[in-house]
């Protein structure tokens, strides 16, 4: 949900004196004009409208890139070296420059982006617009909007399919996952899923998409070729109640074996087994979990705090944290840079 808007007035007038450009005029800088190191980590902070850039081996700050306000969910574009910020109450996705740690421009996607992602062939951008809701469909190239296409309430999770013809899209508050067909724009199926849809995973086949549900505190496991749920996973840590658990942050591994679920408030990252979808383990992390990203090698798994506000760095095959390090007010999505 987003934060109070009674000061959008004020917001707008601050945007004026500091426009929204889609050229090259730089918005923000970061505090150092060194580029990120392979390996390094970039975590949004959504009090600080910032995001840190963190060494990937020792955790220590490199950077702090100020950006539009409230940057939440980021997406790496590693073939051209961008990061992209959504920055819900900026009316903004940033875009920064991963070797100079600058942002270099801000692209107009509509009122409150939520969550997004980018094409295949990466010169289209997917963004969820919650307050309006949208799914703005946005070219990269012409740097214009393309088509706004009408989902439920408050979209939020994105996933554009590897197969470059459709696009995923849940809606908080009717409880839906959105289909979209890229070439016609045209919604193509509204599937029923649990409680306040969040975010999705799709195993390697494409044949299955998982998506949490936040207030479900479930999984609902999706047949993508008959637009039907199949399967739903429910989780249960020890020493929490049913309503603590609130599944939001999903990563599945390259080879589509392992899953692992952030659960929100129950302050656990769930750890599934792909085939069977069976929950394996449960490890105890930061207060909130939220979002989560794995490394190249899938040895570590880093974990956003919101509530504790630091970074959790689990050992895959220990199944353990390893250490944890402060990140900033709010830490909300993480990204590895390799």
């Amino acid at each position: 949900m987003n934060r109070e808007r009674s000061t959008e007035k004020l917001k707008q007038a601050s945007r004026l004196a500091k426009p929204l450009v889609l050229g090259s005029v730089l918005l923000g800088l970061a505090g150092t004009v060194a580029a990120a190191p392979k390996g390094s980590l970039f975590v949004s902070s959504e009090k600080d409208d910032a995001v840190y850039v963190l060494d990937g081996a020792t955790l220590s700050q490199l950077a702090k890139i100020e950006t539009s306000e409230r940057p939440r969910a980021l997406v790496l574009d590693r073939g051209k070296g961008l990061l992209y910020a959504a920055c819900g109450e900026g009316d903004a996705i940033d875009v920064i420059d991963v070797t100079t740690d600058k942002v270099v421009k801000s692209l107009d996607v509509g009122d409150d982006p939520e969550m997004f992602d980018l094409s295949p062939d990466g010169r289209r951008l997917y963004a969820s617009n919650e307050d309006d809701g949208l799914l703005t469909v946005f070219d990269l190239d012409s740097e214009s909007k393309v088509a706004e296409i009408e989902v439920g309430e408050e979209p939020e999770g994105v996933m554009a399919d590897p197969n470059g013809k459709r696009v995923y899209v849940t809606s908080e508050v009717a409880n839906m996952v959105h289909v979209v067909d890229v070439t016609s724009n045209e919604l193509v199926a509204n599937i029923v899923v649990g409680n306040r849809p969040r975010r999705f995973a799709l195993t390697p086949d494409g044949s299955r998409l998982w998506v949490t549900n936040e207030i479900g505190g479930s999984v609902s496991i999706i047949d993508t070729a008959g637009n039907q749920v199949v399967g739903e996973i429910r989780f249960a840590p020890k020493g929490f109640r049913a309503e603590d658990v609130t599944p939001v942050g999903l990563v599945m591994d390259k080879a589509g074996k392992t899953a692992y679920v952030t659960l929100g408030g129950a302050n656990h990252v769930a750890v599934v087994d792909v085939a069977s979808a069976a929950v394996e383990d449960y490890i105890l992390v930061g207060r909130r979990p939220w979002g989560l990203a794995l490394n190249r090698a899938e040895s570590l798994l880093y974990v956003t705090n919101g509530k504790s506000d630091d970074l959790s760095v689990i050992d895959v095959a220990k199944r353990r944290v390893q250490r944890s390090a402060p990140v900033g007010r709010v830490p909300h999505s993480v990204v590895v840079y390799e």
